[in-house]
């Protein structure tokens, strides 16, 4: 594979399972991640330019979710599930220098009760990629659309359990495959690699007659230390890089349009600890196209520290979204929570435990509530 190409899918690493299978595949997983292997083990099959690899991630939740929505004055219970958060299963690699190929698979909330509608079976990503020159590589397919910085986030390395709500308003209305979409893209880099681009048409919500407008968006970084060329970056690097970006995007379709920024920071500290945090601002609105989409301003902040000795990370979590409408105040809500994760292996085998706390605002008839979530991730590639 291209050095950029084998950066791009190792950071990306995950996809899923049929349901026959899971029961096999966890076993095995967990085995891959428990036993000793040597650093150069590798799931893949190589013929003269043509290399494959295979690789999977899976991340077992139990959650305890209170009711926000019970009387005033009655008790609020606790919705339990245990269920997969992600089951993955994923396969990339070269077929020759410049062409590279990305293809992931997965099976979201397998086992939440109520039955969710995000959950089955999926394709997630699968795109070819042709690279002319650092400048511009040209991409077609099923790929992240590239609008925010925590879009493009690795699922592997968030600082907390979870990409936030806030980052994720669009995702339904516009018809995504978690955060996904149809379409080319365009992606290259300058300044030595530092300032970088991608820009894409998408498909976007599609009308019975399939003729109204489709969905460009645009993303632009720059990195002030180490270079991130992978397909999606990482949350936290647990020390091994340095990592400072700035960064704005967007898209739009029809009348729906979205702004986000962003700053993100990784410093290695002490020796092979790690300082991060991430800071995110996010603009959403759907005008009269996408009623369920009301204009909104959101933000993020995220703060972690991990002590590579203890292989533990504290971290800690705020999000607001406020409904510019008058009329839609009363759904105006902060939540604010942390909590811990623990790295047996790296992000092989990585524990997680998290409370978030939700507190609607502006006298909202839905009350305070909190959500409690123990998550187990298993990952090999």
């Amino acid at each position: 594979m291209t050095a950029t190409a084998n950066r791009s899918i190792q950071k990306n690493m995950f996809q899923p399972l049929s349901r026959r299978t899971l029961p096999g595949v966890a076993a095995g997983v967990l085995m891959l991640v428990l036993v000793p292997a040597p650093a150069s083990a590798q799931l893949e099959i190589k013929n003269e330019d043509v290399s494959v690899k295979f690789g999977i991630e899976a991340q077992f939740w139990a959650d305890w979710s209170q009711d926000a929505t019970a009387p005033s004055a009655g008790p609020q219970g606790y919705q339990q599930n245990f269920y997969l958060r992600r089951a993955r299963f994923m396969m990339g690699g070269d077929i020759g220098e410049n062409i590279s190929f990305f293809f992931q698979t997965d099976d979201p909330k397998l086992g939440i009760t109520p039955k969710n509608l995000a959950t089955g079976f999926i394709i997630q990503d699968a795109f070819i990629q042709y690279k002319l020159s650092d400048y511009f590589q040209l991409a077609g397919g099923e790929m992240i659309v590239p609008s925010s910085r925590q879009a493009l986030q690795s699922t592997l390395s968030y600082y907390s359990i979870d990409i936030s709500s806030v980052s994720t308003v669009n995702n339904t209305a516009l018809q995504e495959t978690a955060l996904r979409d149809m379409g080319f893209q365009g992606r290259g880099y300058f300044f030595d690699g530092r300032l970088q681009y991608r820009g894409g048409i998408f498909e976007g919500e599609r009308d019975s007659n399939g003729r109204n407008a489709l969905r460009p968006a645009l993303y632009l970084q720059y990195d002030f230390f180490d270079r991130e060329k992978e397909y999606s970056y990482a949350g936290t690097a647990l020390g091994r890089r340095k990592i400072l970006a700035i960064d704005v995007g967007g898209d739009k379709q029809s009348g729906y349009r979205s702004e986000t920024a962003n700053i993100a920071n990784d410093t290695p500290v002490r020796g092979g600890d790690e300082a991060g945090f991430n800071l995110q601002y996010l603009h959403f609105d759907g005008r009269q196209k996408f009623i369920a989409i009301p204009d909104q301003n959101n933000f993020l902040a995220e703060a972690a520290y991990y002590f590579h000795k203890l292989k533990a990370q504290p971290f800690a979590r705020f999000e607001t979204q406020h409904f510019v409408a008058a009329v839609n105040n009363v759904k105006d809500v902060n939540r604010a929570g942390g909590g811990l994760n623990y790295y047996t292996r790296g992000q092989n085998l990585k524990w997680t435990v998290q409370i978030l706390r939700a507190l609607p605002q502006n006298g909202s008839p839905v009350r305070p509530s909190n959500e409690f979530t123990l998550q187990i991730q298993a990952f090999y590639f």
